[in-house]
C-alpha cells in the first residue's frame, strides 16, 4: 500500500520508539505520558539536565492553570500528588488604568461560583508540576536529559533522529513521528522547512513572586496600563506571582534596578489592596513576541505548545494552549494506533492539525488584539474600554461564557483528556 495515501496502513518495520519527543519542558513529558498510558513507546529528549528546575527552592515561576488542564493532569494519574501544591482561583478581576492612578471603576468580575463546575482554574509553581512530570517519566517514558537532537531524516517508513549528548552515545534513534515541543524557536520545525510569522511586542515580561500583608482570597487580577498589563495571580499563602509587561525600554531599566528600587517602581502599579510587598524569589524577564508556524505537521513531524504557537502571556494561556495541543495530538496518534494506521501519515497527523489550529490561532490573535488596543493611552479607546468591559460585566449569559472559555470548557469537540478521561 501507498504510505502517502489517506489512512496508510501501519507497515512492518522494527522502531526504537513510536514517538520521539524532542524537549523536555512541560508539554513534551506530559505528551510522553498520555502516550505511554496507552501502549505507545516513546522517548523524551531534553537539552537541559534532569535535575535543572527539580529543586526544592522556591523560584516564583508559576502558571495559571486552566480548569480543562487540570483535568488532563487528574488524568494523567498526576493531580492527587499536585492538589496540596495548588491554590484555587475563585475570582478574575480585569481592569484598566494608570500607575500611581487606581483601577477604572468598569471592569470584568469573573467568580467561580457561576459556573457548574465551581473552578476557574489553579496556579501552581513550576517546581512542582515539572518534579510530577518528571517522577511519572520514570518507568514509562525513555528519558534522556543533557542530549540534544541534532538531526532528522524522514523517510517513508520513520524518522531517523540523530543526537548529541552524554546519554546518546553518538547514536541516532528511529521512530515513527518526531514531535517538537522545543519551543517558540523549534529546531524540529526549522529543519523540517516550517516558517514562521508573528511580530515583537516590543515589550519585556518581568516575572517574580511577591508577598502581600492581606490574603488574595484566590483572585487573579489583570491590570491593564498604556505600557502593558500587569497579571497578578494567586499562590498558596499571602502570596502572588506577577507577570509584568512594560515597553522594552522601561524594561531594561527596570531590571537593572535593586530589588528595593524595583519594589518602588512596582507598588503604584501593584496597588495597596493587598498591603504591604516583598519579593519572595529571584526576578525573571523574557521578551515578548507572537509567533505562528505556517503548520503545524509535516510527514511524520508534529509540533506542539511554543513550537507551533508562541502568544502574548496576557491570560495565562500559553501553558493551556499546549496542553490542549498535547490532548488532541495524543489522541489523534493513539486513535489511528488502533485503527491500524501509520501514525506518522501526514493525513493522519493532519487531523491534529485541522483540530487545533483554528482555536490556537483564533486566541493568539485574540491576545494580540487585546494587548494593541490597551497598550495606549488614547482617551477614546480608553473609554470604549470601560464601556465594553462594563457590558460583558452587566450581562451574565455573556460573562458566564467568557468564564467558561477562560477555563478551557467551550472546545468542540472536547479532547477526552481535557475531561479527565484517559484514552
Amino acid at each position: 500500500m501507498d504510505n502517502t495515501a489517506p489512512g496508510a496502513i501501519l507497515r512492518r518495520m522494527e522502531h526504537d520508539f513510536d514517538v520521539v519527543i524532542a524537549g523536555g519542558g512541560l508539554n513534551g513529558p506530559a505528551l510522553a505520558l498520555a502516550l505511554a498510558d496507552a501502549g505507545l513507546s516513546v522517548a523524551v529528549v531534553d537539552q537541559r539536565p534532569a535535575d535543572l528546575r527539580a529543586g526544592d527552592a522556591f523560584d516564583g515561576r508559576a502558571y495559571a492553570l486552566a480548569l480543562a488542564s487540570q483535568r488532563l493532569l487528574a488524568a494523567l494519574g498526576l493531580w492527587d500528588g499536585l492538589a496540596a501544591q495548588a491554590q484555587p482561583i475563585n475570582h478574575v478581576r480585569a481592569t484598566q488604568g494608570d500607575a500611581g492612578e487606581g483601577a477604572d471603576p468598569f471592569g470584568l468580575h469573573f467568580d467561580s461560583a457561576e459556573i457548574e463546575e465551581g473552578r476557574l482554574g489553579y496556579m501552581l509553581e513550576d517546581r512542582f508540576l515539572y518534579r510530577a512530570l518528571l517522577g511519572a517519566m520514570a518507568g514509562r517514558v525513555t528519558h534522556l536529559p543533557a542530549t540534544a537532537v541534532t538531526g532528522q531524516k524522514v523517510g517513508p517508513q520513520g524518522v531517523t533522529v540523530a543526537l548529541s549528548g552524554t546519554l546518546s552515545g553518538g547514536r541516532a534513534l528511529t521512530a515513527r513521528v518526531l514531535v517538537g515541543a522545543d519551543g517558540r524557536q523549534s529546531a524540529t520545525a526549522t529543519r523540517a522547512g516550517i516558517r514562521r510569522k508573528g511580530h515583537d511586542y516590543g515589550q519585556i515580561a518581568l516575572v517574580a513572586a511577591i508577598d502581600h500583608a492581606i490574603p488574595h482570597e484566590g483572585t487573579a487580577h489583570q491590570f491593564f496600563m498604556p505600557t502593558g498589563p500587569l497579571a497578578i495571580l494567586p499562590l498558596p499563602g499571602n502570596r502572588s506571582s506577577i507577570v509584568w509587561s512594560e515597553t522594552a525600554a522601561n524594561a531594561r531599566a527596570i531590571l537593572a534596578l535593586s530589588d528595593g528600587d524595583f519594589l518602588d517602581i512596582l507598588r503604584p502599579r501593584f496597588g495597596d489592596f493587598l498591603g504591604e510587598i516583598a519579593l519572595a524569589g529571584p526576578r525573571f524577564s523574557y521578551p515578548l513576541n507572537l509567533t505562528l508556524a505556517d503548520s503545524y505537521v509535516a510527514d511524520r513531524i508534529a509540533l506542539v505548545g511554543d513550537a507551533a504557537h508562541g502568544v502574548h502571556p496576557i491570560a495565562g494561556q500559553g501553558l493551556n494552549l499546549g496542553l490542549r495541543d498535547v490532548a488532541a495530538l495524543a489522541e489523534v496518534l493513539v486513535d489511528a494506533r488502533r485503527r491500524g494506521e501509520d501514525i506518522g501519515n501526514l493525513a493522519v497527523l493532519t487531523r491534529y492539525q485541522d483540530w487545533r489550529r483554528p482555536d490556537a490561532t483564533m486566541l493568539a490573535f485574540g491576545m494580540d488584539a487585546v494587548n494593541a488596543l490597551f497598550s495606549n493611552a488614547d482617551p477614546v479607546l480608553r473609554l470604549g474600554r470601560s464601556l465594553g468591559m462594563g457590558l460583558v460585566d452587566a450581562v451574565p449569559p455573556l460573562r458566564r461564557r467568557f468564564m467558561r472559555q477562560a477555563a478551557g470548557l467551550t472546545l468542540d469537540p472536547m479532547p477526552r483528556l481535557l475531561t479527565g478521561r484517559s484514552l
